[in-house]
């Protein structure tokens, strides 16, 4: 499995305090607004179980992934549940080590070039810039300047007005957290509708400033 599986999705979901009896609904909404690679990060209660359940009950229909992954242990831990991909905030060789052992996706985070080649360099697939909104689009572009080889995904503020800015510069997909999926609002009809619409709003744009 390699970073192709997330380029050709475009976004990632990244959810943060999702709970077991919500999480089906929510990436039930997100599918059918054509999101289907979904992250649960490490630091939500009971995240193994979380993405055990997705893994079980949506593994045909969404790719997904663990978050905010520190250190290998935990990156182990998290394919055992069925985690497809491992993102993690910082470089850690051994997490991406771990995550290749497995044959899963590794998305270490890096912020400089020197980060961003390291990461690579040890085996990672894709690159998570992160924070992007500290950066900006033209971060993103200056690192691609000399290592246009390297996969990049920015992720940290994205939302619908800069996520193809963003592509336009060089990203192969966006990490989005809050601006799709925020867990403290009420899990009703009314806002997992609104999550199907979010999340088309976010796919369209990222296809509108591919096709530019």
């Amino acid at each position: 499995m390699n970073y192709y599986e997330i380029k050709k999705r475009g976004v990632v979901a990244v959810i943060r305090d999702a709970k077991r009896d919500t999480i089906v609904p929510i990436a039930k909404a997100l599918q059918e607004g054509g999101v289907t690679a979904l992250e649960i990060t490490m630091e939500t209660p009971k995240a193994l179980s979380i993405i055990e359940l997705l893994a079980d009950q949506m593994d045909e229909d969404v790719l997904v992934g663990a978050g905010t992954v520190l250190d290998p242990e935990t990156a182990r831990a998290a394919i055992l549940s069925g985690a497809k991909f491992v993102f993690a905030p910082t470089v850690n060789v051994e997490t991406i080590k771990m995550t290749k052992r497995y044959g899963m996706i590794s998305v270490p985070g890096a912020f400089t070039p020197t980060e961003v080649l390291t990461a690579y360099e040890h085996g990672a697939d894709l690159i998570k810039v992160f924070p992007a909104n500290t950066g900006g689009p033209g971060h993103l572009k200056a690192i691609r300047g000399p290592l246009p080889h390297i996969p990049l995904m920015p992720t940290g503020g994205i939302d619908l007005h800069n996520a193809g800015t963003f592509i336009n510069a060089g990203a192969v997909a966006v990490g989005v957290g809050s601006t799709l999926v925020n867990c403290k609002k009420p899990m009703n009809d009314q806002y997992l509708q609104e999550l199907t619409d979010t999340a088309k709003a976010f796919i369209s744009e990222v296809e509108k400033a591919r096709n530019n």
